[in-house]
């Protein structure tokens, strides 16, 4: 007598294992702690065997029977049921464990081993961050164009341009290394080719505040230089001009006093120095930078000859990889900082003293450095370091006046 779903849900435990039969060598295995398995004998190669077919009740008796009948279709192809279910199993495993990030990290140790180990760093931070959160747990051999094209539309919607069309390409030879190990059958990459493209922007000269969060946010994810992004930090918190920033000496820095001191030669009119506050914010970005320039005479020494700064065009080149071409310009980020500035109601001439915009008749030689305004100087550059720091961590800012 077959069984019904009512049976199967009657069973109930007894002090010894017992069965209770179907139809076809299909039955229940009823354990003494009260478990039930389903299970099919069958016969194979004149050979008795037996197939698990599940555990109720996540595998109901209807659910059973299909099981029964796809075992059949399988000894009518003259396939063993149990050898078929050890050979997906196997291949389930060996795919749970080519996931895609334990396949980049053996790309990674290939590719290396040709590279510098500043780069080899700069790429693999670069995949811990952007691609592994995303892809890193799937099955290589699973992920499909559509779900990558969502992966990369995630970085360049944050408009972080160059850093999604470096993941699309480290993710193309990725998959390129995974087909060729065998690992995958397709590179869903390929198809993606051109789908990074940074918007067309009209021409200005200063960055917008609405735009200032996702720039910020986008150079912690630069691959060039650590000292180019500390430069474009620094120049950002400071806003000077930037020829006064490539030029910077470590002997202009006292650091016990918080202060930057610009001699007068190296400003645009060359009649008076300058003093820039220095924040806690900027502190710590020379910190960073001390370790790797410190033994210098420049903060920014430039890549041929360490006795001249760095190239005017260097973070021009930077803010354009990060899809800021044309939006933005290091000169820019004077302008953007006045306007914040005043529309937070601080002392409009403090603003422009900062800015290094001495009136004519006061410029007179009597003093080394304009220190206008300095107390409200102080104020206003660090209300800008913590506004900066609050836009990028996505902080709550408060409008409205400055409040000492």
């Amino acid at each position: 007598m077959s069984l019904n779903a009512k049976s199967v849900e009657a069973a109930r435990l007894r002090s010894k294992d017992y069965k209770k039969y179907d139809e076809k060598g299909l039955y229940l295995l009823v354990k003494a702690n009260g478990s039930k398995y389903w299970r099919l004998r069958y016969r194979f190669e004149g050979k008795e065997k037996l197939l698990a077919l599940g555990v109720y009740p996540k595998i109901s008796l209807s659910k059973a029977r299909e099981k029964q009948e796809n075992a059949f279709k399988l000894l009518d192809k003259d396939i063993d049921p149990s050898a078929y279910k050890k050979q997906k199993n196997d291949e389930k495993k060996l795919k749970n464990k080519n996931t895609f990030e334990a396949v980049a990290r053996e790309w990674y140790g290939e590719e290396k081993k040709r590279w510098t180990d500043h780069h080899a760093t700069r790429v693999i931070g670069s995949m811990e961050k952007e691609l592994f959160p995303k892809l890193g747990k799937l099955p290589i051999a699973d992920i499909t164009t559509p779900e990558m094209k969502r992966t990369i539309n995630l970085i360049q919607n944050r408009g972080a341009f160059d850093i999604a069309k470096r993941a699309l390409a480290r993710c193309s030879s990725i998959f390129q290394y995974a087909v060729q190990s065998g690992i995958a059958q397709i590179n869903p990459a390929r198809e993606l080719s051109g789908i990074v493209k940074a918007p067309k922007v009209k021409h200005q000269t200063s960055l917008k505040r609405e735009d200032l969060p996702a720039l910020l946010k986008s150079i912690d994810g630069y691959e060039g230089q650590a000292q180019t992004k500390i430069a474009l930090r620094l120049l950002i918190n400071t806003f000077v001009r930037s020829s006064e920033l490539r030029g910077a000496r470590w002997e202009e820095f006292e650091l016990d006093k918080k202060q930057w001191k610009i001699p007068s030669e190296r400003m645009k009119m060359k009649k008076i120095g300058h003093i820039i506050p220095l924040t806690k914010q900027v502190i710590k970005l020379l910190e960073e930078l001390k370790p790797i320039t410190g033994g210098f005479e420049l903060l920014f020494p430039g890549q041929r000859k360490i006795t001249t700064p760095m190239s005017e065009n260097t973070l021009s080149r930077m803010l354009g990889r990060l899809g800021y071409k044309g939006k933005a310009t290091p000169h820019g980020f004077r302008a953007t900082a006045s306007s914040i500035l005043n529309e937070q109601n601080f002392n409009s001439d403090a603003i422009e003293r900062q800015l290094s915009h001495t009136e004519k008749n006061k410029v007179k030689g009597a003093y080394n450095y304009n220190a206008e305004f300095i107390k409200e100087r102080v104020k206003i550059m660090k209300w800008w370091s913590s506004y900066l720091y609050d836009l990028e961590h996505e902080k709550i800012v408060v409008e409205g006046k400055f409040k000492t």
